[in-house]
């Protein structure tokens, strides 16, 4: 029975082959109607539980990655760290020196410059933090005392404060027993409260708090990066082995190119313009008169990996600190305004030109990935949103299933629109 279904499909094959031969025959033979009445392709749908599973799914994950940011952070910074290590690498294992040696040097290097950075940063932070509160203060103070700008609202206050305290009184002489026309009795005397004065932690102490689990991050952090680098291409070419066919294999291996040289090109541009903005900020700040004018330089430089809140904060930090050192508004607003035009200098020409016009990127895409990763992973997650979105755009670009969401990520110059023909311009 099954020979007979196979002569029978391979005769139904071969008359369908013949009818094809002959010359005005429609496609199904003689009764048939035309090609291009036949039946269109079914029409993929949805399932009905497609949109709940994914939303879900979305949800999970944004709070597995919250749950678990004291071990994503690091790994995340140390897969970052390898991949614009790997160049260096290669060119070094051309020369004959193994990976693990130059991994065991790249790791001790960044664990020595950030003992200096530390040992020289401590004493000046920390003293910097803890007097934070008292420079507010004094701020506050010159601002709300006599001819301060807040002066009129400080008088406003009070006067109002006043008149609802006198508007009070009336209620407090209508007790039971007054005599009509007495002066109003003065109200009992109530009972002292113990009050317990609670020392809160302040600024300083929430720093010190957090020191030992973000020393036990860095660790790891370098940890892994030195397994990482020291490993080679071991991960490349795995990820190369899974791809089935040729061509995906071609072009994981481009894909995984492209990140490197991309975030190599990015964090190196990067981490010079923002060593070149510390030293321009901190020469402006000497030539204002403020105190410490390197220590705000060094500011300046480790804020400007974040974006958009770095210039924002340090301005803030610059302008209190000459409010404080004046004792003048004006001039505080000319330190601010010095702090700011600079890092807008920075972020406007500067930086467009020397990292280049391939990685310029979305900037309300920007914005978000940094306030993303600020609400899940803090201040750090604020340093990685932007390598991690270049590294999301590469990866978009590198699949056609994924083409448009990387041309989302890109900025204005990846749109080209369409001219109109004049047919179209003719029939509207």
């Amino acid at each position: 029975m099954v020979h007979n279904a196979a002569d029978a499909v391979a005769a139904e094959q071969a008359a369908a082959d013949v009818v094809h031969a002959v010359p005005g025959v429609p496609e199904g033979g003689v009764g048939a109607p035309p090609a291009a009445s036949a039946a269109a392709p079914e029409k993929r749908t949805r399932h009905p539980l497609a949109v709940p599973v994914t939303g879900i799914f979305i949800i999970l994950l944004v709070q597995a990655l919250t749950v678990a940011s004291g071990f994503l952070l690091p790994v995340t910074a140390a897969v970052l760290g390898s991949l614009v290590l790997n160049g260096p690498r290669r060119g070094l294992e051309r020369i004959g020196i193994p990976a693990p040696v130059t991994a065991a040097v790249f790791t001790t290097s960044i664990g020595v410059l950030l003992a200096i950075a530390i040992a020289m940063l401590a004493d000046p932070i920390t003293e910097f933090v803890k007097d934070i509160p008292t420079l507010l203060d004094d701020a506050m103070d010159t601002l709300t005392g006599p001819g301060g700008l807040l002066e009129p609202f400080t008088e406003a206050a009070e006067a109002t404060q006043e008149a609802m305290g006198n508007a009070a009184d009336p209620a407090l002489a209508a007790a039971p027993g007054a005599v009509p026309g007495a002066a109003p009795a003065a109200p009992a005397p109530e009972p002292a409260t113990p009050v317990e004065v609670v020392a809160t932690g302040g600024i300083a102490t929430t720093l010190f708090a957090a020191a030992p689990g973000l020393l036990s991050q860095t660790v790891f952090a370098m940890c892994l990066l030195f397994f990482l680098v020291a490993s080679g291409d071991l991960f490349i070419q795995k990820a190369v082995q899974v791809a089935d066919r040729f061509q995906d294999k071609r072009a994981t291996l481009k894909t995984i190119r492209t990140i490197e040289r991309g975030l190599g090109n990015y964090l190196g541009a990067i981490a010079l313009i923002n060593a070149g903005l510390g030293v321009a900020i901190g020469i402006a700040m000497w030539l204002w008169g403020l105190p410490s004018p390197w220590l705000l330089g060094i500011m300046a430089t480790v804020l400007n990996f974040i974006p958009f809140v770095g210039a924002v904060v340090g301005a803030g930090v610059a302008g209190v600190t000459g409010f404080v050192h004046y004792a003048d508004p004006w001039s505080a607003l000319g330190v601010f305004a010095t702090y700011y035009a600079l890092t807008s200098f920075e972020g406007q020409f500067v930086t467009p030109t020397l990292v280049g016009q391939r990685l310029r990127l979305n900037v309300v895409m920007v914005f978000l990935s940094v306030a993303f990763f600020a609400w899940i992973w803090s201040v750090v997650g604020m340093i990685v949103a932007v390598p991690m979105l270049i590294v999301a755009k590469v990866v978009c670009d590198s699949i056609p299933r994924f083409a448009k969401i990387g041309l989302f990520l890109g900025d204005a110059e990846g749109f080209i629109p369409r001219e109109r023909d004049a047919g179209e311009e003719a029939a509207k």
